[in-house]
């Protein structure tokens, strides 16, 4: 099937298509078209008669523009987070969601657990310390262990199953909340499914792994804080607004709770007014928890892949709205679950072998 791709995105890095990518499409009949769109005329002008619309970060798809991609069939955003897609009303206008969260998955775990650490073993406070000529081992450095200890997950996708697997070694009990994941494969993965309530009761260190959606909005807030320990620790490398900044700060400035490890905020980039760069029970990372050295090729290879099966007539690996009715014919087929399938490749390797 022979496709055309509008890629919308508006940054350098989208002019820059590697050439390889854009082969791997061609020698797939897709035919890839790059638009930079910023509003409703640019997407009916540049991206009206394309059949799969591309987009990264930028938010210029939104629910009431849905209408002028008339030949639309699926959205394909590269990257994790959906929360830049209009994806109800996506799906009521027959459009398949694909998003490509196996580039970033190991990353983001190992950023998380590198958050955790870091405050649990108190690598940041100990560090400025020493920097500022204080050598004392004992101090800021005996108020958590990780044995024995329990770890909730907030949501419970493939970035929870990797934290998951890293953590057993860890002798962590682990909980987790997700109504969207079938308890007995939470059980599978070494955790136990409880509800909300008991997971931030009970739960030493907190970890959020669910996307943000009107539901998920503020999903941490002061009620929810107040159920935490008072040596909890949050970890966030979902997005920002999950979290009520506010409160969570209040939080922490009245050591009702242990820390914070925070890779995404509210507002980004984080300004520098904020509190939380002045609080030192707090770990601050600027939304970098998905990049690695093997980010950029992961990044391409997973998009080249999604684009392929599409064109091929496969439902892609990853569809936020598997409820959708597609606009054309789509089979389903087994996928692997492992990100690591993808480690390193040569770029001569041809991309088109991912989709069998």
């Amino acid at each position: 099937m022979k496709l055309n791709v509008a890629l919308v995105e508006t940054s350098e890095t989208a002019r820059a298509v590697p050439a390889w990518v854009r082969k791997a499409l061609a020698d797939s009949g897709i035919e890839l078209v790059l638009r930079g769109c910023e509003n409703r005329a640019d997407l009916q002008a540049h991206a009206s008669e394309c059949d799969v619309v591309w987009i990264w970060g930028s938010r210029v798809l939104t629910a009431d523009r849905l209408d002028v991609l008339t030949k639309c069939g699926a959205i394909l955003r590269s990257g994790s987070g959906t929360d830049n897609v209009p994806v109800a009303a996506a799906t009521e206008h027959g459009m398949l969601v694909a998003n490509t969260p196996g580039a970033v998955a190991l990353e983001v775990a190992d950023h998380a657990i590198a958050l955790l650490l870091s405050i649990a073993r108190q690598i940041a406070a100990q560090d400025r310390l020493m920097r500022s000529g204080v050598w004392e081992f004992h101090r800021e450095n005996n108020r958590w262990h990780l044995r024995g200890s329990v770890l909730g997950f907030i949501g419970f996708g493939r970035i929870a199953e990797l934290v998951a697997q890293r953590m057993k070694a860890f002798g962590v009990r682990m909980l987790a909340h997700d109504p969207w994941v079938a308890a007995n494969h939470i059980m599978s993965q070494g955790a136990e499914p409880v509800e909300f309530g008991t997971l931030l009761s009970q739960s030493d260190f907190l970890t959020i792994h669910c996307p943000l959606t009107a539901a998920t909005h503020h999903l941490i807030g002061e009620k929810e804080i107040q159920m935490m320990k008072a040596h909890a620790i949050l970890i966030n490398t979902s997005r920002g607004p999950i979290v009520d900044e506010d409160a969570l700060i209040r939080a922490l400035r009245e050591k009702r709770i242990g820390g914070a490890g925070l890779d995404v905020f509210e507002h980004e980039p984080l300004p520098s007014t904020s509190p939380l760069l002045k609080l030192d029970n707090v770990v601050l990372t600027p939304h970098i928890a998905g990049y690695s050295d093997l980010f950029p090729e992961s990044f391409w290879r997973y998009s080249v892949e999604t684009l392929i099966a599409l064109a091929k007539g496969y439902w892609p690996r990853a569809v936020v709205n598997p409820e959708v009715i597609p606009k054309w014919p789509l089979v389903r087929r087994h996928w692997s679950l492992e990100p690591e399938a993808h480690a390193r490749c040569e770029e001569k390797t041809d991309p088109t072998s991912m989709v069998h």
